[in-house]
């Protein structure tokens, strides 16, 4: 999700028209307007972007330090989010070895000083969560399914999702072409536990007995049944028995592959 994006949908979330936030933060409309379509020639000033946090409500600081993270050079850029997944990791890592063996005072003292906060808190410039690209989804029949053997969170691989709040968020990657036009195969999906599930919403769903997942429209028919429906017209829909389903997550975002 670009700058702008954000930008605009933080502002129809908040119900105010383009003439409002100009009047508040001394812009003129169509200036905004460029920003929030991506066709601003140059990149907003720190001025505008606190002024924008602060009538936009977001915390202080994010649009800048995202703004900043769209400046960098591509090989730069990749760099620091390769530097901030590996610390992602260790994060997890080390906060499951502290939860096992019980932790010192000192030893998360030391930890912290050194930018890694295991106890969950994440810091107040984040250009949106870190979100661990688990495992792949079939967008088809049912397959066995595993989280790499990984502790909940931690991945070889993420992907930075702004203004995504769910902690348990995770994403996967698509296989297979039941979900077409709107999902194709390796698309990067993401899904959100926290999300309310409703009939018709595309969701990763897992099984029990044998462990298997899909990625299908769910349609709650009863309380015993639910119909798992492919957007491809190639593909029926089938119904499966609710005691069999383990979870149901509902796909938030998605990333295509080009």
């Amino acid at each position: 999700m670009s700058l702008g994006q954000i930008i605009r949908d933080k502002r129809e979330q908040l119900e105010l028209t383009l003439d409002e936030v100009s009047h508040k933060v001394g812009f003129s409309k169509p200036y905004l307007s460029t920003i929030e379509t991506g066709k601003v020639k140059n990149p907003p000033s720190d001025e505008l972007l606190a002024k924008l946090e602060r009538v936009l409500k977001f915390e202080p600081g994010l649009l800048q330090h995202i703004a900043h993270l769209d400046r960098m050079p591509s090989d730069i850029r990749q760099a620091y989010e390769a530097r901030e997944a590996e610390n992602e990791k260790l994060r997890h890592v080390v906060k499951r070895i502290l939860e096992k063996r019980g932790s010192t005072r000192g030893l998360k003292t030391m930890l912290k000083s050194r930018s890694l906060d295991v106890e969950g808190g994440h810091k107040a410039l984040a250009a949106g969560r870190l979100v661990p690209i688990i495992n792949k989804v079939a967008a088809g029949y049912p397959v066995e399914f595993h989280d790499l053997d990984y502790p909940a969170g931690v991945a070889d691989d993420y992907v930075r999702c702004p203004d995504l709040h769910d902690p348990n968020a995770f994403a996967v990657r698509v296989v297979g072409d039941s979900m077409e036009p709107k999902f194709c195969e390796g698309d990067i999906v993401v899904f959100s536990p926290g999300a309310q599930v409703h009939n018709g919403d595309d969701c990763f769903v897992r099984f029990t007995n044998p462990h298997e997942t899909t990625f299908k429209r769910v349609f709650f028919e009863s309380k015993e049944q639910v119909r798992l429906q492919p957007r491809n017209e190639k593909y029926s829909p089938t119904l499966v028995e609710g005691k069999r389903i383990d979870g149901v997550y509902k796909a938030i975002i998605r990333y295509q592959m080009l």
